[in-house]
């Protein structure tokens, strides 16, 4: 077993992987950047070292600054969490030339995965259904009209090295391409380096469902059931929940089984989700994430296991300590991303906490890593806590969260719980009725913009740093 675990990352994902460690009797090393210095992740970690200043660059995506902090410490091992390094194969690559555990899948999936073109080839080659689309990416403007008409607009162009909805135009009109295709491959060169595109059909009013996996270094590869995430806000998860209310039971199985089948094919190690889009009657593979989730909680809610522990496991050579045929889901969870953002505008709403009081009950479980008098950065990503409920059925999750967002207080700066609140109010959430487009609806005409709702891209951190 490992005996010292750094961890790259920050918030209430450092927290958690903390103590993930604490159960298991391994030691742990926090990184900070400047401003982090008194958080908490920091106090909990056995050991803490300083990466550098608040911009992240030079700090918590300062690899050889991480690298050293490993090394000075003698860690065994590096978990990244979520966002920042944890899909980086480059990272990865270097954590096994220093004689480093990278916690995470090797490096050759991590790249095979996040070059979106090459992972939906790859998915297609291992049985998944894919959109109908470009193979590969699209090398001119000729090939891409050539394209769109064949698979007939409304088409999507994305970015091979795409996250966080960057680098991606819905076109309506063939008209429309060339100035769409344009605009798309300026913004992916400048947020990515890397301008290649592709071409999917559109699909109107899809929902997001994503199957979370576990995959050891002996070839066993299991799934723990679905999330459905599809109340997004320009391409990035507000609520997920699990399982899906769209999916019967023997949908559920076939989803959990191909994604299980491609897992396989491809040689994945440790956790993984597969994204995908669905119609209400067809599935598509979208993405792959090759790292924990922010969403996780709700499928540990659900299944009674800890992610983060068989992370660990899984990393240091034990095989999975469950097969398919012992999984047992129990219940409905719900999770609320709680972000310091202004619930009118969603502007970032960074400051002091002047009161941070925390809802509890039953089936009630918040993961964070801030508290009253904690200071919330401006530097990095918004989400300030996770709130999770389970219950028996999806009627009394949606109570509960309700009595639980009605008891957690925040003072000192602005968050999304108004918001939340009110969509567990929403006579279509309630029923279950919805798409990725369910936010342009529910919120006021003033915050939404061209690219408001939920798209093919999906939603989630993506890989942008946390």
């Amino acid at each position: 077993m490992f005996k010292k675990i750094l961890i790259a990352n920050r918030g209430e994902i450092a927290c958690r992987i903390i103590w993930a460690c604490k159960e298991l009797g391994i030691q742990t090393v926090a990184v900070y950047s400047e401003p982090d210095r008194d958080a908490l992740h920091v106090k909990l970690a056995d050991q803490a070292v300083c990466v550098g200043p608040a911009a992240a660059m030079r700090s918590y995506l300062n690899i050889p600054a991480v690298i050293s902090a490993a090394e000075v410490t003698d860690a065994d091992a590096i978990h990244p969490g979520y966002g920042f390094l944890a899909e980086s194969p480059h990272f990865a690559e270097v954590c096994t030339a220093c004689s480093i555990k990278f916690i995470g899948p090797p490096a050759a999936i991590i790249q095979l995965m996040g070059d979106k073109a090459r992972a939906r080839s790859a998915m297609k080659s291992a049985g998944l259904p894919v959109v109908p689309g470009s193979d590969g990416p699209v090398k001119s403007i000729e090939e891409a009209r050539t394209v769109a008409a064949r698979i007939g607009p409304p088409v999507i162009i994305k970015a091979v090295a795409g996250g966080g909805g960057k680098g991606m135009r819905i076109v309506r009109s063939l008209d429309d391409l060339e100035i769409s295709w344009l605009t798309a491959q300026n913004e992916a060169e400048a947020a990515f380096k890397n301008g290649e595109l592709y071409i999917e059909r559109y699909i109107e009013e899809p929902r997001h469902i994503e199957v979370q996996l576990l995959a050891d270094e002996h070839g066993n590869v299991v799934h723990l059931g679905e999330r459905e995430c599809s109340i997004q806000r320009r391409y990035q998860k507000l609520i997920e929940e699990s399982p899906s209310p769209a999916l019967t039971e023997a949908r559920r199985s076939e989803i959990g089984a191909l994604a299980v089948q491609a897992a396989r094919e491809i040689g994945y190690q440790n956790a993984g989700t597969m994204e995908f889009l669905f119609d209400s009657k067809d599935f598509y593979f979208m993405e792959m994430n090759t790292r924990i989730q922010v969403e996780h909680p709700v499928t540990e809610m659900v299944t009674n296991l800890d992610l983060v522990r068989d992370q660990i496991l899984i990393a240091d050579g034990q095989p999975l300590e469950f097969k398919q045929e012992d999984l047992l889901f129990s219940g409905h969870a719900i999770e609320c991303r709680i972000n310091a953002e202004d619930p009118d505008n969603f502007t970032p709403s960074p400051g002091r906490l002047n009161t941070f009081t925390l809802p509890g009950g039953p089936g009630v479980r918040v993961d964070t890593a801030v508290h009253s008098g904690s200071v919330v950065p401006p530097y990095y990503d918004s989400m300030v806590a996770k709130l999770i409920v389970r219950a028996r059925t999806r009627p009394q999750a949606i109570t509960r969260m309700r009595r639980a967002l009605e008891s957690f207080v925040v003072e000192g700066i602005k968050t999304l719980i108004p918001p939340h609140h009110r969509i567990m109010e929403d006579p279509d959430f309630i029923a279950g009725n919805f798409s990725t487009h369910f936010m342009e609806r529910f919120l006021p005409a003033r915050t939404n913009s061209k690219t408001e709702g939920g798209t093919q891209e999906g939603g989630g951190a993506g890989r942008r740093a946390r």
